[in-house]
């Protein structure tokens, strides 16, 4: 599901010339570790950055987790999203959306407050 996520991503606009759709590189933890998935990522002209089993401790990709790690536990404030209980993928996507754009509104409005 990890590369249908990636291929789902939309163009950034604002940059002259043809819009990019994919990152540069990708953290990910050992969890995402097949040959596989780097052959995947690799073909879609992206650095895959994935500790290996046994080798690469989780020191070296834990400055890069914690973004994802405190994101996931503000989405966990919404209550909904915590368990999913809607069996329709749009109603869940509206409230993800909805939880995303509050969680920005609050985050910038406190900025702006400072």
């Amino acid at each position: 599901m990890a590369v249908v996520m990636i291929d789902a991503v939309p163009g950034i606009r604002g940059k002259p010339g043809r819009p990019r759709r994919r990152p540069d590189k990708l953290h990910g933890d050992k969890g995402y570790a097949s040959r596989a998935y780097r052959a995947d990522l690799r073909k879609r002209g992206i650095t895959p950055r994935i500790a290996r089993k046994g080798i690469d401790s989780h020191e070296r990709l834990g400055r890069y987790r914690w973004v994802v790690e405190r994101t996931i536990s503000w989405l966990h404030a919404w209550k909904k999203l915590r368990t999913r209980y809607e069996r329709s993928d749009d109603l869940h996507q509206a409230l993800l959306t909805l939880a995303c754009s509050m969680i920005c509104y609050r985050f910038l409005g406190w900025k702006a407050v400072k």
